[in-house]
């Protein structure tokens, strides 16, 4: 996306005509696909018609490779059409009127003009057919998803004002935001997920109605919501969509833990509350991304940094003084994100790995001033493990206090620690730390088979090399007949 395109869809008002010719650039850059497409179908007696998210993102001069169409044709007769067009064709979506295929760098969906609505108990749509685009049109989520440009001959199509609604940053829906919402719940948590990808903001009878309706989202399968909140995380602004989550409801039955934090105060009174505080170290989080290797959007580092204080309201204490403290806050909080991010049905590695950094994120405060002793900086290397350059991102997105001074003796004292991981991880490859011997030199040495026995001096010699550092053959095999010696004394 170029810059111009960002500070547009993010800051400043749209520029129509600017926003056309963008358009008319990206459709350049895909008429060899679309032509052809069109061509096909029409040769066929079938409409076909480039729609929604790529119509709007080709205004916005942030088109990816993943095309969506609409057509008449029922499914059998779109994968007749494409076979042999198509460099592959699948069917996963045929239930829904979907047929997807690859045509070299372009990932296609083909769906069947067609209306979606849920009962009261269901999580799947009930899907009929249409004829027209315009019936098709009128029951996508938004205007500025509800655009189309027709095939062959680029037919622009826009009946419900969405260049106009793109322009001004809005969403709007094409009817009633109530049916709308009703026919597929999830796009209340959309509308949230456009806020924090494209800046927009949802009109006044949008909000309303995902207010009213927010107890509506739990008919939605939790794989569909957990897939519209990595995205939204993901965003380049996640922070105003996870505010209309949380001032909709929606929050409350899809991410409970955040708005919990809004009751609880901060400890040192630093914010209004612990949920501006849980904000203020997502954004802080995503500033440090260039840290990592790969770089960001970073959803792990994203989420432990939304999810390392939910602890907090569990674990509040009153001293007499006035005090409040939430102690032992890290561990209750990654059991509370283990729980949510199952419910969400995350991978377990994506589980693991959250929840560990939530667990770890208050380790560098017993630092204090470069106290720790190697062995110390070693353990904590061992324990994050792969997830270390996450955990420094963490552990600095979590200073977010006002107290400039304090900010950078803490940010100071951070860097030492890191300049100690760097030494120490040269000096004795911390990454892949280890005992000095490995299980077959202990039972050579032990005259043991395999058992429970050498996985006890294993670890007995794995905790010597952390206290220790390096030993070298003999000292470490001295060490382990001690060890053997006053185990079975």
């Amino acid at each position: 996306m170029s810059e111009e395109s960002q500070r547009e869809t993010q800051n400043e008002p749209l520029n129509i005509s600017r926003a056309q010719a963008r358009a008319v650039s990206e459709l350049l850059r895909m008429a060899p696909v679309i032509d052809e497409l069109g061509e096909r179908f029409a040769a066929a007696g079938e409409q076909i018609a480039l729609v929604g998210g790529p119509v709007r993102d080709a205004m916005l001069g942030r088109l990816q490779n993943d095309l969506d169409f609409a057509t008449s044709a029922r499914p059998e007769v779109t994968e007749r059409l494409i076979k042999g067009w198509a460099d592959a064709v699948w069917d996963i979506g045929r239930d829904f009127g979907t047929i997807g295929c690859r045509r070299g760098e372009w990932q296609i969906e083909i769906t069947t003009y067609r209306s979606e609505s849920y009962d009261a108990s269901s999580r799947k749509p009930d899907v009929s057919y249409g004829d027209e685009l315009a019936g098709d049109l009128v029951r996508r989520d938004f205007t500025v998803n509800a655009m189309a440009i027709g095939l062959p001959g680029q037919v622009f199509t826009d009946p419900y004002g969405g260049i106009v609604d793109l322009a001004n940053r809005v969403l709007r829906t094409p009817g009633r935001p109530e049916d709308s919402f009703t026919d597929d719940p999830l796009r209340m948590m959309r509308a949230a997920r456009f806020t924090a990808q494209l800046g927009f903001t949802v009109t006044d009878d949008v909000r309303a109605a995902m207010t009213a309706m927010a107890e509506r989202i739990t008919i939605i399968s939790a794989e569909r919501v957990r897939d519209e909140l990595v995205k939204l995380i993901c965003a380049p602004d996640p922070r105003a969509g996870l505010l209309l989550l949380v001032e909709t409801g929606l929050a409350a039955y899809v991410l409970p833990e955040l708005p919990a934090l809004a009751l609880e105060r901060d400890e040192h009174h630093r914010h209004k509350d612990v949920y501006e505080h849980t904000l203020t170290v997502l954004e802080q989080s995503i500033a440090l991304e260039d840290r990592l290797p790969g770089g960001g959007p970073d959803f792990i580092s994203r989420f432990a940094a939304l999810m390392h204080d939910v602890g907090k309201p569990r674990t509040r204490k009153f001293a007499d003084d006035g005090v409040v403290t939430f102690h032992h806050h890290d561990v209750v909080g990654a059991k509370m994100t283990k729980k949510r991010m199952v419910a969400l049905r995350f991978s377990s590695e994506q589980v693991n790995d959250v929840c560990k950094l939530v667990e770890l994120h208050l380790r560098f405060h017993g630092y204090g001033d470069g106290q720790w002793t190697d062995s110390a900086v070693r353990r904590y290397v061992r324990d994050a493990g792969p997830l270390l350059d996450r955990l420094h991102i963490l552990t600095r997105a979590d200073c977010t206090t006002r107290n400039q001074r304090k900010a950078e003796r803490l940010r100071r004292t951070y860097d030492e620690l890191e300049e100690r991981i760097a030494v120490l991880s040269e000096q004795e490859e911390l990454a892949s730390i280890r005992p000095d011997l490995d299980g077959n030199q202990i039972m050579e040495i032990l005259g043991l088979g395999a058992g429970p026995e050498v996985g006890a001096a294993y670890r007995y010699l794995l905790e010597l090399r952390l206290d220790n550092g390096p030993m070298s053959y003999d000292d470490a095999r001295a060490a382990l007949l001690a060890w053997a010696a006053a185990r079975n004394s």
